[in-house]
C-alpha cells in the first residue's frame, strides 16, 4: 500500500474511525432509532437526529471484511441475483440471509428506508429490505431532464434555477418536504429551516475549498496529491459535510496542497502521463492507482469525487432538491456525463482515460460505453476496465496490470 503523504489524509482517517464508533454506538448498540437510506440528503437527517446508514457505504464495509462473497453466493442460489446491482444489492444479502455472519452482528431493524430512485434495481431492493424489516419505506422518484444547455456545469454551480426545469424542481421538493414530515415523526423534533441555510452555507463553503483543491492539482506541472488521497479527504468531509469539522478539514487539506505546490513538491516526481478515472473507486485493490508511477510514471490524477460543487441558497430545500434533481445526469446520464467528463480531462491535461464497466453492465446496454466514445472523440485514448467494486472474485489484480501496462505503452507513456 502506498504510503499517506498528506497529514490532512492521517487526521480524516482517525476522524473516520471516531465517526464509524459513534455511528456504531447509536444504532447497534444502544438501537437509536435510525434510517437506512440510499442517495438521499444527509443533512435531513443529520439535522433531525436520525442516524442514517448508507447502502452504499455499509456495501463497501461488507466488501472490506471480505463477506461479501458468502452473500452474493446466496442470493445467486436463491434466484435474487440477476439483474440486481452487487453494490445495491448486497446490504439487502446482509439481512436476508441471517446465518452468515455480518459485520457488527449484522443491521438492527431501522424505522424508516429511504431511497433516491437512482438505477433500476434500487425499488426493487429496497421494497424487499422493507419487507424483511417490516419497516416504512419512503422513496424519492427521480424526473428526467428535458433539457441540455451548452456547458451546463456552469450553469448547475450558481445557476441551478436556469438548469433544472420548474416543475423537476418542485417535484423534488415536495418529496423532500414529505420526507422532513416522515423524519420529523421518527425523531419527535422539527426541522430548523435557519439551521438548515447554515448548514448548505457551509457545505458551499467546503466545496469551494475543495474546487480550489481541484484547480491546483488541474495546474500544478506535475500533481502534488495522489487520487487516492483526494478520495480519502474529499469522501470523509462527504460524509458529514457542512458540519464545523467537514470546513475545517477542507481547509487544511487545501492549504497542505497548497504548499507543496508551491514548494514543487509532486506525488510521484518525474511524472510522464496522467490518468483520470471515471467511475466508482475500486475499493478491494486501491492499491492499482498508484501500480503504474515506477514503471511508466503514470499518475492518475483525477477522479469524480473531488469535482461536485457548491450552490446558490435562496431557498435551501430547494438548493438541496435541485442536487437531488440533477445528480445522476452529472455522473452518469447520457449526454450530460461525457461532456462533463471531457471538459474536466481538458482541464487535468489527462492523457488517457481508464473507465470503469461494471461486470454486471449489459453489453447491449450504453453503460458508460457512450463516455468511452465522449473521451475518444475528443482525442483521450480510453482503457475499459471490468471490476465489481465489491466482490474482488471478479478481479484479477495482475492480468489487469498488465493491460493497463501494454495501453500505457501503446500510447507512448513510458
Amino acid at each position: 500500500m502506498a504510503e499517506r503523504q498528506l497529514e490532512a489524509t492521517k487526521a480524516a482517517a482517525q476522524f473516520q474511525k471516531r465517526w464509524f464508533a459513534e455511528l456504531r454506538r447509536r444504532v447497534f448498540d444502544e438501537r437509536a432509532p435510525y434510517a437506512l437510506q440510499a442517495d438521499v440528503p444527509f443533512e435531513l437527517f443529520d439535522l433531525l437526529d436520525v442516524p442514517a446508514v448508507s447502502n452504499q457505504w455499509w456495501a463497501a464495509l461488507v466488501a472490506a471484511k471480505r463477506q461479501a462473497p458468502a452473500f452474493l453466493d446466496a442470493m445467486a442460489a436463491d434466484g435474487l441475483h440477476a439483474g440486481l446491482c452487487r453494490y445495491c444489492s448486497l446490504g439487502y444479502a446482509s439481512t436476508r440471509y441471517r446465518d452468515i455472519e455480518a459485520p457488527w452482528g449484522g443491521l438492527p431493524p431501522p424505522r424508516l428506508l429511504c431511497a433516491r430512485l437512482t438505477c433500476d434495481c434500487i425499488h426493487r431492493v429496497f421494497s424487499l429490505w422493507a419487507e424483511e424489516f417490516g419497516a416504512e419505506l419512503v422513496e424519492i422518484d427521480h424526473p428526467g431532464a428535458s433539457v441540455l444547455p451548452p456547458r451546463w456545469w456552469e450553469l448547475g454551480r450558481y445557476r441551478w434555477r436556469e438548469l433544472v426545469e420548474p416543475h423537476r424542481l418542485a417535484f423534488v421538493v415536495a418529496a423532500l418536504e414529505a420526507l422532513v414530515e416522515r423524519l420529523e415523526a421518527v425523531s419527535g423534533r422539527r426541522l430548523d429551516r435557519g439551521a438548515l441555510r447554515q448548514r448548505l452555507e457551509r457545505v458551499n463553503a467546503q466545496e469551494e475549498i475543495f474546487d480550489e483543491v481541484r484547480r491546483l492539482i488541474a495546474t500544478a506541472p506535475e500533481a502534488p496529491v495522489r487520487m487516492t488521497e483526494q478520495i480519502s479527504n474529499v469522501m470523509a468531509a462527504q460524509w458529514v459535510r457542512g458540519t464545523e469539522w467537514a470546513l475545517a478539514h477542507a481547509r487544511a487539506f487545501r492549504d497542505e496542497v497548497d504548499s507543496r505546490v508551491a514548494a514543487g513538491i509532486a506525488a510521484y516526481p518525474g511524472e510522464r502521463g496522467r490518468l483520470m478515472w471515471v467511475g466508482a473507486g475500486l475499493w478491494h485493490d486501491t492499491d492499482f492507482y498508484t501500480a503504474f508511477e515506477a514503471s511508466h510514471g503514470a499518475v492518475f490524477v483525477w477522479s469524480m469525487y473531488l469535482a461536485f460543487g457548491p450552490d446558490g441558497l435562496d431557498d435551501p430545500v430547494a438548493a438541496l432538491a435541485s442536487r437531488t434533481a440533477s445528480f445522476n445526469e452529472y455522473l452518469h446520464n447520457p449526454p450530460w456525463a461525457g461532456e462533463w467528463i471531457v471538459a474536466q480531462a481538458r482541464e487535468h491535461r489527462i492523457d488517457a482515460a481508464l473507465v470503469l464497466r461494471p461486470r454486471s453492465m449489459k453489453p447491449s446496454g450504453t453503460g458508460r460505453l457512450f463516455i468511452e466514445r465522449a473521451l475518444e472523440e475528443a482525442g483521450i485514448p480510453v482503457l475499459p476496465i471490468e471490476a465489481d467494486v465489491v466482490d474482488a472474485r471478479a478481479w484479477d489484480p495482475q492480468a489487469a496490470r498488465a493491460a493497463v501496462r501494454s495501453f500505457l505503452d501503446d500510447r507512448g507513456i513510458r
